[in-house]
């Protein structure tokens, strides 16, 4: 499975330059409005620091991270919900991610426009979450009147369905996201068919300037106070900073550029890292001689569930999985010393998969 997040926000406020830093693809940047017309769309390997400790004990022909699939669209302004500037393209772009990177200027600089003149994340945002919830107050209402036809037919599932679009309708007409609306999980799961864009997850980008990078400034704090009651995370990134990064050839150069900053990783390292944390994804392994490769699935899946995201003939004929422990195969270097050490399960269907593990999958279809 691919993650796939849209990259959001007022323009001005850094979304070009972080899609750069976060992928291989280079989106036009520039300091006026609607720099980026069309979404651009770009691949960025999920660094997991255990891919490469793997491939030097198997050695094998090639090592695949996992990746996340980044969307830069089009910046967005007040009367978006309506069509005005490039809204209606937004909005059918930013429906098919799984989770919102809301970029939020918080930094001062006069040499680059503000496209409501001054900086103040909080209106920014409200600009934003007003738009997405006016665009999702349509939709829901619709919902509400194809649901009426099909209640009088005495549809019980519809009639769920309909309590909880009216609750949705009742927060959206309180200025609420329905994210923070306190939905269950099982209510989640029937809302996400509803394809409303406030339910999305969502993780606030502070993009700071350079001094602001480790400690965050008053912006930053403004942002964690409006957000507190929001199932939402906040992030600290200066984006200029990630794209200097970016720009340095080696691994050294990179390394002392950060120490240099008081940093121990790139920003971008740690925005990937918290989307998983936020969208409850975690990673298992592949390992053999052909190949040694990552997978992302969701916290809670079954070895079958598992072993379908490599191919649906594997979930769908699974017999078993052998699975060994990340620290096991570190511990003991290779498949048959921990068959030696007794360390090598083999589980059934019934089996939870643990982040880390390092499985093979006996199938028959």
């Amino acid at each position: 499975m691919a993650l796939k997040c849209g990259i959001v926000g007022l323009p001005n406020v850094g979304k070009s330059t972080l899609f750069n830093c976060l992928s291989n693809a280079k989106a036009q940047s520039a300091n006026f409005p609607f720099c980026t017309i069309e979404p651009n769309l770009g691949t960025t390997s999920v660094p997991d620091p255990r891919l490469e400790k793997l491939e030097a004990l198997v050695n094998p022909e090639r090592v695949v991270p996992t990746t996340m699939e980044i969307v830069d669209i089009a910046g967005l302004v007040k009367g978006a919900s309506k069509g005005e500037g490039l809204g209606n393209q937004f909005l059918a772009n930013i429906r098919e991610t799984d989770a919102i990177l809301h970029v939020l200027r918080c930094f001062d600089d006069e040499n680059i426009i503000h496209v409501d003149g001054s900086v103040d994340p909080i209106r920014d945002k409200e600009i934003i979450d007003i738009e997405l919830q006016l665009k999702d107050f349509d939709t829901i209402e619709k919902k509400i009147q194809s649901l009426a036809r099909v209640i009088k037919s005495g549809d019980k599932d519809a009639l769920k369905e309909n309590e909880l679009a009216l609750r949705i309708k009742t927060g959206l007409e309180q200025g609420l996201s329905v994210r923070g609306l306190g939905f269950s999980q099982e209510e989640m799961d029937t809302i996400k068919n509803f394809n409303l864009i406030t339910s999305k997850y969502v993780m606030y980008v502070c993009n700071v300037d350079e001094s602001s990078v480790k400690t965050g400034n008053k912006y930053v704090d403004q942002v964690k106070a409006s957000v507190a009651s929001e199932n939402a995370e906040v992030l600290v990134i200066g984006a200029k900073i990630e794209a200097d990064i970016t720009e340095l050839e080696t691994y050294d150069e990179r390394q002392m550029f950060l120490e240099e900053l008081g940093l121990e990783e790139p920003g971008v390292n740690r925005l990937i890292r918290q989307a998983y944390h936020l969208l409850n994804l975690q990673t298992y392994f592949t390992a053999g001689v052909k190949e040694v490769r990552a997978w992302t699935i969701r916290k809670g899946m079954t070895a079958p569930q598992a072993a379908g995201v490599i191919h649906s003939d594997f979930e769908k004929g699974f017999i078993r999985a052998e699975v060994i422990k990340y620290n096991d195969y570190i511990q003991y270097g290779s498949e048959n010393a921990v068959k030696e050490a007794g360390k090598f399960k083999v589980e059934g269907k019934e089996y939870i998969v643990e982040d880390g593990d390092v499985m093979h999958f006996r199938f028959n279809v």
